[in-house]
């Protein structure tokens, strides 16, 4: 028995600085128990819970069924248990795999080398019982194992979201610094955009954030591009049930209206990216995006602005930053009445440039960036 099935426990990856309304939108889905944790939130489900938490999240970036757990000093111990999951319950010789690994406080220190010893016991548990092993593909496999050391306890895990799942499936063409689809997404809801006003991004670059806009209004599961899902490889999933849940929260998608998202960016190349991105969304045709400099605006009215504006690395792009932000800010202050602007900052230092009192200032990771999402008021 797997130990998922012997606790109804599961781990939700997320950031620190998502935490809080992810633990919020995990209540929403109905996950029981939910606790924060280092890294993300521990909760409780059901199998026909943890398939729709899967589908519709906005805010998690993966969830781990916990196979087995064991006190862990050496490596060698490491592939002795390994190889006593019953793998051959989960997939087959014929499918691929791949691990990802992660090592802290503890006597094993090398997280690519745990990564290896539990492959080696993985092929190994395959080859004594059939002379078979699956294959390893490190970029798309079928299914993904995680191993997670920590003070000398290790948890491993099938990964219950087959891949991240801020790769939202609809980003097929890109610009420079993509803002990730998790981090647009709780920019939204930290917004409380809910459709009653226009929202409208001036720097919308691919157009991220305008597309997790549209989802989160039209009440589009985030998982409803994506064409597989690790759950399918546990041994209670049953393909009827998952077409019938998919299903349901599909035809609670409602239609866009026209003219409460737009977008513009000065970039062509831009616009094109994100024009391209949100049609491969329902209700796409209602977004209207324009290349067109933010100067050039005359005035925007009770309307939610939301924006990742470029920021600089080298000193001399930084500049060129503070330049931007000085006008943009001048913009808000100058031709927007009654609106509310929420601007993220991959540099924060960057933040005095716009010249505006913040209303708030949150911490938010994109990547590798600590980041600060900052509310304006502009009356």
């Amino acid at each position: 028995m797997f130990e998922y099935q012997k606790s109804s426990r599961y781990f939700a990856q997320t950031s620190n600085t998502m935490q809080e309304p992810a633990i919020e939108e995990l209540r929403q889905l109905r996950a029981r128990n939910v606790k924060p944790a280092f890294r993300g939130i521990y909760f409780e489900s059901d199998i026909n819970g943890l398939m729709q938490i899967n589908y519709r999240t906005r805010l998690i970036s993966r969830i781990l069924a916990p196979l087995i757990k064991f006190k862990c000093h050496s490596t060698d111990y490491l592939y002795r248990k390994a190889k006593e999951v019953a793998w051959d319950q989960l997939f087959s010789p014929d499918e691929t795999f791949a691990i990802f690994a992660n090592v802290s406080n503890s006597k094993i220190t090398h997280s690519q080398y745990a990564a290896l010893r539990v492959k080696d016991a993985i092929a190994d548990y395959f080859n004594e019982k059939s002379g078979r092993r699956p294959n390893v593909e490190k970029q798309e496999p079928d299914v993904w194992i995680n191993v997670h050391i920590d003070d000398n306890f290790a948890t491993i895990s099938l990964d219950a979201s087959g891949g991240s799942l801020h790769r939202r499936g609809y980003r097929i063409e890109t610009v420079d610094a993509p803002m990730q689809e998790t981090v647009a997404a709780v920019i939204i809801r930290w917004s409380g955009w809910d459709g009653t006003q226009p929202l409208f991004d001036p720097m919308c670059g691919s157009g991220t954030l305008l597309a997790e806009a549209l989802m989160s209004y039209c009440r589009m599961p985030g998982g409803y591009l994506r064409q597989r899902f690790g759950f399918e490889w546990l041994p209670e999933f049953d393909a009827e049930t998952w077409g019938s849940i998919k299903n349901r929260k599909n035809s609670e998608i409602r239609e866009l209206p026209a003219d409460i998202i737009s977008g513009s960016d000065i970039s062509y190349k831009a616009v094109r990216a994100a024009f391209k991105n949100l049609r491969q969304l329902p209700g796409a045709r209602n977004v209207k995006i324009n290349v067109l400099d933010f100067h050039k605006i005359e005035r925007l009215e009770s309307t939610i602005i939301v924006c990742n504006p470029p920021y600089g690395i080298r000193m001399g792009e930084k500049e060129a930053a503070k330049d931007l932000l000085k006008n943009f800010g001048d913009f808000l202050k100058q031709r927007c009445t009654g609106c509310e602007a929420y601007i993220y900052f991959g540099d924060r230092s960057l933040i005095p440039a716009i010249g505006l009192r913040t209303s708030f200032k949150k911490p938010l990771k994109n990547g590798g960036l600590d980041g600060r999402l900052c509310k304006f008021e502009i009356y």
